[in-house]
C-alpha cells in the first residue's frame, strides 16, 4: 500500500494553492476541502449526525427569516483573499441566490457560523475567527456541544481592533437582530 499523496494534491506553485484553484480540484477530491494560507485542508474524519443536523436546522431557521435578496447557504466557501478560502458551516450573505455560485466574497457575507467538532475545534476556535475578522465579516457564531446540546457563542466585529468581541453565550434562547431578526432555542437545532 502506497502512502504517497495523489499528484493533484501537490500545490501547483511554490507559494502553495490559490483561492481560485479550489474550483479546479478533481471531482474525486474530498468534499468540504478548504484552503487556509495556501494549504489544502481535508476533513479527517466523518462528522457525527448531530453536526449535520445542527447545520441543516440552523440553515433552515435563517432561511425562514432572511430578508428578500439575502442568501443563506450551508458549507460553501468564502474567498477571503488570494490564499485562504475557508468553508464555514453556515453563511448569511446580503446577495441574491445564484444557482452556479461556488463561493462568496467577504464583503457580501454578514454572518459566518462554525459548528465545532473534535476534528475542527482548533481551526474553528482559534484560526478561522482571525481570518474572518481580518476580511471584515461583521458577525461570527460558534456553536459548541455542551452535554449533547448546542450552545451558540455570538461575536461582533470590532472595527478598530479588526477582531471579534463576544456578544453573548446562548443556551436557552437566541434572540438577535443581527444580521437580521431571529429568535430560536438552540436545543431545537439538535432535536
Amino acid at each position: 500500500m502506497s502512502s504517497a499523496l495523489p499528484r493533484w494534491t501537490h500545490p501547483p506553485r511554490a507559494t502553495g494553492w490559490e483561492s481560485a484553484g479550489l474550483d479546479q480540484l478533481p471531482p474525486h477530491a474530498p468534499r468540504h476541502t478548504e484552503l487556509l494560507d495556501g494549504a489544502l485542508v481535508f476533513p479527517t474524519s466523518p462528522q457525527p449526525s448531530r453536526h449535520g443536523r445542527v447545520i441543516r436546522r440552523l440553515t433552515a431557521a435563517l432561511e425562514a427569516v432572511a430578508p428578500l435578496g439575502w442568501t443563506v447557504e450551508a458549507q460553501m466557501t468564502v474567498m477571503l483573499n488570494r490564499r485562504s478560502r475557508p468553508e464555514p458551516d453556515v453563511i448569511a450573505a446580503s446577495v441574491p441566490y445564484t444557482p452556479e455560485r461556488t463561493s462568496f466574497l467577504p464583503g457580501d457575507v454578514a454572518l459566518v457560523v462554525e459548528v465545532v467538532s473534535a476534528e475542527s475545534q482548533d481551526r474553528d476556535r482559534r484560526y478561522k475567527p482571525g481570518l474572518y475578522a481580518e476580511a471584515g465579516i461583521r458577525h461570527l457564531w460558534r456553536i459548541e456541544d455542551e452535554q449533547g446540546l448546542p450552545v451558540i457563542h455570538t461575536y461582533g466585529l470590532d472595527d478598530t481592533a479588526r477582531a471579534y468581541v463576544a456578544t453573548g453565550v446562548h443556551r436557552a434562547r437566541l434572540a438577535t437582530t443581527v444580521p437580521f431578526p431571529l429568535d430560536l432555542a438552540p436545543a431545537d437545532l439538535a432535536r
